[in-house]
């Protein structure tokens, strides 16, 4: 199954299984990629939050009127911060940002439980390494891109490129075939694998 992509210097579309990965500068504006990739060729997508709580993850579908009926959230924040919170059908949470079983397992779940063409928002692996070492996070990333070819969906990670060093990105990077790069000026550079 292939699926549409709707950001610029991409491929008209990508195979299911593909993980992307966005670079960006930390004051990068990511919220306009990321809600372009939802919202475009989906039935239903999975937002794993690691920087927003629900709320938050909420608005900025709303701003950029993304359809929010497709939507199923993993906050893993309010737990930890004591923020009230309510636990619907599509809101989702774990205790924290460092609970890495509790992620895989909500985001196996909605990848069983759903059909269609599935998408995946992981915003941000370079919050999750504040609470996480990076090996365990490294290997987290490394199951859920599994996941991702074993359901025929595909997803798009946050990486900062302001907080880690070059050794790190690189690490992260070799586990990704796609890879979106954006630019303090809002510039997108990519590499695709070529196709046939």
């Amino acid at each position: 199954m292939d699926y549409q992509l709707a950001i610029e210097n991409t491929p008209d579309t990508v195979p299911g299984g593909t993980g992307i990965l966005l670079l960006h500068p930390s004051t990068g504006e990511t919220d306009r990629i990321d809600t372009d990739f939802l919202k475009t060729d989906t039935d239903r997508f999975l937002v794993i939050s690691t920087r927003t709580t629900a709320r938050e993850v909420k608005q900025k579908l709303d701003h950029y009127d993304v359809d929010e009926s497709k939507a199923d959230i993993l906050d893993t924040l309010s737990i930890e911060r004591g923020y009230s919170r309510r636990s619907t059908s599509d809101v989702h949470y774990v205790s924290a940002p460092d609970d890495l079983e509790g992620i895989l397992s909500v985001t196996e779940k909605f990848l069983a439980e759903t059909d269609g063409k599935r998408r995946i928002s992981f915003d941000s692996i370079t919050e999750m390494a504040y609470y996480a070492d990076e090996q365990r996070v490294y290997e987290a990333i490394s199951q859920i891109l599994e996941l991702l070819s074993a359901h025929d969906a595909v997803g798009l990670f946050h990486l900062s490129k302001g907080v880690h060093d070059e050794v790190q990105i690189e690490r992260f990077l070799g586990l990704f075939e796609a890879v979106v790069d954006l630019d303090r000026d809002g510039n997108v550079d990519t590499d695709f694998p070529e196709t046939e």
